[in-house]
């Protein structure tokens, strides 16, 4: 009786491990501010429950057709070695049906309870993920991660779209910067990975052009991306509130992406790694308190 408790609790935190639900929840997060910065009061709640939901099923989908695609990579680094198609916990045929009803079931919650521009741009966020970043841009160029990056940006805009109906300049802004801040988020992984990568073949920049270049790329992005953070303030999406947190967390940005051409802590790259991911739970979280605390200057 022990044992098959254990199994079905496996299986389940398998499957559950195949939508990647961190990275999904880090999406949904940037969805319902999205979803916020769109209206000035509170979102309604069928675009609020049903909206996240049709896009998490969408996104953790696209994270199943990753694991399938990846199997072999995966099973040659350590970071990814566990996964559970890569074990074979999970088999090929299992999580493709997996990932094929979970599309469905999102596109069809988008669809009934959403709207159809909602549907359509996650589902083409799904394919821009899955197959052309996965399946192609991945193994064809250095700039996988820059290219492939606007799929991972899009769910701000389907917050957006979903409350809203329609494609606005902010809800595209905040693509914008989230665009801008995967390819220093991501090329520091790379640079701590890099001799993984370079095993399994996949042309991640500091493999194809070294740790140096990458290091100077890092910093000239996280620039790019500093300016593009200010971008709401001068467009009246958001008051002072806001561009007081985006220039502190950009500041640290920008140090630890100094660290890294600087060369002389080991740890740096990981370490910006680790900060980029609450640089971008932060300064989303303080543009929604500053949205609520102090409205649009418009």
């Amino acid at each position: 009786m022990t044992t098959e408790v254990s199994t079905d609790n496996a299986l389940w935190q398998d499957y559950l491990e195949l939508t990647k639900p961190r990275v999904v929840a880090l999406m949904i997060l940037t969805a319902i501010i999205g979803m916020c910065m769109a209206v000035p009061g509170f979102v309604p709640w069928q675009p609020l429950i049903f909206g996240n939901l049709g896009i998490a099923l969408c996104a953790g989908a696209a994270a199943a057709i990753n694991h399938i695609v990846d199997e072999r990579i995966d099973q040659k680094m350590a970071r990814t070695k566990k996964r559970p198609v890569a074990t074979g916990r999970i088999s090929q045929a299992q999580a493709i049906v997996f990932a094929t009803v979970l599309t469905i079931l999102g596109v069809a919650v988008l669809l009934i309870w959403v709207n159809t521009l909602t549907a359509v741009l996650t589902v083409a966020s799904l394919i821009g993920y899955a197959f052309i970043y996965t399946m192609f841009l991945k193994r064809a160029t250095p700039q996988n991660i820059v290219i492939g990056g606007l799929a991972g940006a899009a769910p701000p805009l389907l917050g957006w779209t979903a409350v809203t109906g329609d494609i606005h300049g902010h809800g595209l802004l905040l693509v914008l910067i989230i665009f801008a801040w995967t390819p220093p988020h991501f090329w520091a992984l790379a640079i701590h990975r890099r001799e993984e990568y370079a095993l399994v073949g996949i042309p991640m920049l500091p493999v194809t052009h070294g740790v140096k270049f990458t290091a100077l790329h890092i910093l000239l992005y996280t620039i790019l991306m500093f300016l593009i953070t200010l971008l709401p303030f001068i467009t009246l999406l958001s008051s002072w509130l806001y561009l007081g947190g985006a220039v502190v967390l950009g500041l640290i940005f920008l140090y630890w992406s100094i660290e890294i051409i600087r060369a002389k802590n080991a740890q740096a790259p990981m370490e910006t790694f680790k900060f980029s991911i609450t640089y971008l739970l932060a300064l989303f979280l303080i543009m929604l308190v500053d949205h609520w605390l102090l409205g649009s200057p418009l």
